[in-house]
């Protein structure tokens, strides 16, 4: 409890070293009723002071240690320790292919000709269940302790023409004036103007900002005006623990965006429930407790860091009987190989009668999640169904892709993103061992070169019950360097505009059982090489 003396030195001047002292503990809102009373001030003088009422420096000394120390860990400590629940444990963790938006988790395959950015929308699977926010505010946490003596020389009331609310950037002065606009022009007693602190105080508290409040500095009561001083609270530092590989940039990056001044403990909750939704994270938790300077906390991070390696095999009949239908498919990854959250993915997939081979490496590059995409595939195949076998019909196709995905709107449920793909397909065919055109657009030798931009826009909501979500894909065909051309033949080359639209909607029925409802539109000025054209039929189209 904290206790001062107040001086009255003539019968004109108020000192309100209460006012002061009192209007200093911020960080956190007191109760009208439990911060102050009728009780624990004693007034005998009835008149209102004729001249400028000083507020006296000593009266103030507490105020740094008020503001930066016991007080504010006792108010503004708070735990989110075991703040997201535990992961699904139906989760499987599958690389998502470039055409589908994130949370839609689904195996993939690859036509020899096709190259993945138009891959038919995969099975998908289980929806993820979202972290759960528990109550973070300890209700428990004490109230600043309040002076129980002001001695009797003090008025019971003041007179208050105007307050002077600053250092607010949250809230405007029209937003503040409803809480003080009911008391100006009229007599207020002091615990009335301590119950309008607290009330700024608590207005910022009720938005969360637990760090931030308001309180009256020393002054001289001039013209009937006040001024209230506001501080936002800001993080002093980031600590991050328990990392072995991930490097720790990875975590404050993306938790100082969220914590920028003002402090805002529930944007903060969404940036860990985020990173808990990262597939490089098993767990998080963390605590905020008090800086060293007045407004300031200490944002202290616990992390668990996932199994980032992953291999995977998987044995199906799901390829063309041309080829062979029964299909090897072996996939490793490591999601986090130079402990940038970086990701190194090679797959292989093999039948009777091909082999396909791709690899990619996808790079963060900002913290709001951001990627750069490199990525490269080749396939060889070979019809080996009677009778065509005994012509021994051959292709070989490559293609070579960069992808820029950037989220603009991200929360633990929803998210939208854009992006730029720069690609490049190749592909060539032969009979009895010589090139020979066998698609529409290939030249006499048999083969097409394609350039393309593609730009994508692709939107996921998800709950733990289902994910709905959509992807729209405009590509433009450039002709440049040997790319396909086939002016006045009336063949399809690499000069085209084509629209792509895919939608998914996953609903789980069961703990093993989901619905899935999907549709896959294409549209084009013109007709379209075989590369570029959405495939209709086969297990991964149509059931």
């Amino acid at each position: 409890m904290f206790r001062f003396v107040a001086v009255v030195r003539s019968s004109s001047l108020l000192t309100l070293g209460a006012l002061a002292v009192v209007s200093s503990l911020i960080l956190k809102p007191l109760e009208a009723g439990a911060a102050v009373n009728d009780q624990s001030l004693v007034f005998v003088k009835d008149s209102l002071p004729q001249e400028p009422v000083p507020i006296p420096e000593n009266l103030n000394k507490g105020d740094n240690q008020v503001l930066g120390s016991d007080t504010v860990k006792n108010v503004n400590t708070m735990g989110i320790n075991q703040l997201l629940s535990p992961p699904a444990p139906a989760k499987i963790s599958q690389a998502l292919p470039p055409n589908l938006p994130p949370g839609i988790e689904l195996p993939e395959d690859r036509l020899p000709d096709r190259p993945p950015s138009l891959e038919p929308a995969p099975e998908p699977q289980p929806p993820q269940k979202l972290p759960p926010v528990d109550e973070l505010l300890d209700p428990s946490a004490p109230s600043p302790d309040l002076p129980d003596e002001i001695l009797e020389d003090i008025p019971k009331q003041i007179f208050i023409k105007r307050f002077n609310i600053i250092g607010s950037t949250v809230f405007s002065q029209e937003e503040l004036a409803e809480i003080t606009d009911r008391f100006l022009n009229q007599p207020i007693s002091f615990p009335t103007l301590f119950k309008i602190r607290s009330e700024i105080t608590k207005l910022y508290d009720d938005e969360g900002y637990v760090n931030s409040g308001a309180y009256i500095p020393p002054q001289q009561l001039e013209d009937g005006i006040v001024t209230i001083e506001i501080i936002e609270g800001e993080l002093e530092d980031i600590i991050v623990k328990g990392l072995s590989r991930l490097n720790s940039n990875y975590i404050k990056s993306r938790l100082a965006i969220a914590t920028k001044k003002p402090l805002n403990v529930r944007h903060l909750l969404q940036a860990l429930q985020m990173l808990r939704l990262d597939p490089l994270i098993a767990n998080i938790s963390a605590e905020l407790s008090a800086g060293v300077e007045p407004g300031e906390s200490l944002l202290e991070v616990t992390v668990t860091e996932a199994d980032t390696f992953s291999t995977q095999i998987t044995l199906d009949n799901g390829r063309s009987p041309s080829v062979g239908s029964f299909r090897r498919r072996p996939k490793i990854r490591e999601g986090n190989l130079l402990g940038l959250g970086d990701a190194l993915e090679f797959n292989y997939t093999n039948t009777d009668g091909s082999d396909t081979f791709d690899v990619s490496y996808t790079l963060p590059i900002n913290p709001r999640n951001g990627t750069l995409r490199l990525a490269y595939g080749t396939t060889s195949s070979e019809v080996i169904e009677p009778p065509f076998d005994r012509i021994d019909i051959d292709s070989e196709s490559r293609f070579y892709e960069i992808t820029l995905r950037q989220p603009v709107f991200q929360t633990p449920t929803e998210e939208v993103a854009i992006g730029i793909i720069g690609s490049r397909q190749e592909s060539e065919t032969s009979i009895l061992n010589r090139p020979f055109p066998l698609s529409a657009g290939a030249d006499d030798k048999g083969r097409t070169r394609i350039n393309a931009i593609r730009l994508f826009q692709e939107w996921t909501k998800r709950s733990e019950q289902q994910v709905l979500a959509a992807r729209s894909q405009l590509s433009i065909g450039i002709s440049s360097g040997d790319t396909t051309i086939n002016s006045g033949r009336g063949e399809p080359d690499s000069n085209f505009f084509a629209w792509r639209g895919q939608g998914q909607w996953v609903r789980l029925l069961a703990p093993n059982t989901i619905l899935l409802i999907r549709g896959d539109v294409q549209l084009a000025d013109r007709s379209l090489v075989p590369l570029e054209q959405i495939g209709i039929g086969g297990l991964e189209s149509v059931r």
